[in-house]
């Protein structure tokens, strides 16, 4: 998978005082351990395989999560095979919870078969950091050995062999969408396919949060596409049962990527689907903006992304401020301020106030509209002019949207995690 890689560092804040960190210093790769649960069993949500809403979590051992009929437990063996003993040339990439791996498994029988033939799959080796790496872990085999879905990315198996743990997925080769909005190098993504990629992480967190699930780090970088654009949601080890009965929320350990986390989530560790969409507003802005969500290389309030850009959203005259220049202004205006007043609404401080990922998916929807996709597709030989009217700094260089710095494996670089 192109970017099975989580690509921010994860850091915890205890919210109550029997829960402890390192002296509230954090590794390399931000992870602490956790003091609650035992790591033979989790408190989650058990699935059919389909969204049910209503459904309540159950408990599951680790056993029960790992037995699971939807996935093949693989020996190391089996993964030193199928990606060739983790040779450097089958690194596509590293992050804090260990290495990514290209590898090919038969179709058929899913054992190791030779480079370039049958099914190609991306292997996530996790680095033996304790506890909480291991939670984690388990916590994305349990759901995405339950869940799914079109937009979900699809885990084939794992491996959990001595000190090795490994998962095993569908791999993706057109790589995260953070890769696409902000990394030197690839074509700029077209406002269709920006649009088409939104609906696609939309769906998928509609879906999670019908089956009761607050997936708790929705990102660009969590955000994997195929061959063809579509969306896929990746990286389940901070997936969370959502509230039942009549609860609103549940109260749990902060975690999550700065700048994308939910203020109220950050502030109290009450944790709500309102959470999620939240962040989808976040990294909507960064599908119309071409900007990161939090980023040091820029000053003042340009440096969060949120905070500068919310006085532009809801004024169409002052809107292609915050739009790509990428683009060129080579977008419908009305679908863009469509798009921009969505995620305004989204990231209101207010939780309560933010649309339900249903109000969101359909308001999306609207810009698939002929009135709002450009006439020319982006699969187009050459660069044709679009019949909208361009952005009056279209042939100025815009000081509002520096292209960030790129890394040859900037879709696995780590940015800090909310506190």
């Amino acid at each position: 998978m192109g970017n099975c890689m989580d690509s921010s560092a994860r850091v915890d804040t205890a919210k109550s005082s029997s829960q402890h960190t390192n002296s509230g210093q954090s590794k390399p790769t931000g992870r602490t351990s956790l003091s609650s649960s035992a790591p033979s069993s989790l408190t989650l949500p058990s699935f059919s395989g389909s969204s049910t809403s209503g459904s309540l979590p159950t408990p599951r051992t680790e056993g029960e999560i790992l037995s699971s009929p939807n996935l093949k437990a693989f020996t190391f063996s089996e993964m030193k095979n199928a990606t060739r003993n983790f040779r450097p040339d089958s690194l596509l990439g590293e992050g804090g919870f260990g290495y990514v791996f290209k590898g090919w498994l038969d179709e058929q029988t899913l054992t190791a078969a030779r480079p370039g033939s049958g099914m190609v799959i991306a292997v996530k080796k996790l680095k033996p950091e304790g506890f909480q790496g291991h939670k984690e872990w388990l916590t994305e085999v349990n759901y995405l050995g339950q869940l799914h879905h079109p937009n979900l990315v699809k885990l084939v198996g794992y491996c959990l062999e001595g000190e090795n743990r490994l998962l095993v997925y569908e791999f993706m080769p057109k790589g995260s969408l953070e890769n696409h909005l902000f990394r030197r190098g690839p074509q700029p993504l077209p406002w269709e396919i920006r649009i088409k990629v939104a609906i696609g992480a939309a769906r998928g967190l509609f879906f999670l949060h019908d089956a009761q699930v607050i997936y708790r780090d929705f990102k660009a970088s969590n955000i994997l596409l195929d061959s063809e654009y579509n969306a896929k949601l990746s990286d389940f080890g901070l997936a969370k049962a959502g509230p039942t009965g009549d609860n609103t929320h549940v109260s749990t350990q902060v975690m999550g990527t700065q700048g994308y986390a939910a203020p109220e989530y950050v502030a109290t560790g009450r944790l709500s689907a309102k959470s999620d969409v939240y962040s989808f507003g976040v990294v909507l802005l960064e599908l119309l903006s071409g900007r990161r969500a939090l980023d040091k290389s820029k000053i003042g309030i340009e440096q969060n992304l949120v905070d500068w850009a919310k006085p532009y959203l809801n004024d169409k005259r002052k809107l292609f401020r915050v739009m790509d220049s990428k683009l060129e202004g080579q977008y419908p205006q009305k679908g863009a301020y469509l798009a921009a007043n969505l995620a305004l609404q989204c990231i209101t401080n207010e939780g309560k106030a933010r649309p339900p990922m249903s109000e969101v998916l359909a308001t999306l929807e609207q810009l698939q509209t002929p009135k709002n996709v450009p006439k020319h597709s982006h699969l187009d030989q050459k660069r044709l002019s679009y019949p909208v009217r361009r952005s009056p700094m279209k042939n100025q260089p815009s000081p509002l949207n520096l292209t960030p710095g790129g890394s040859p494996l900037a879709s696995y670089r780590r940015s800090p995690r909310a506190r």
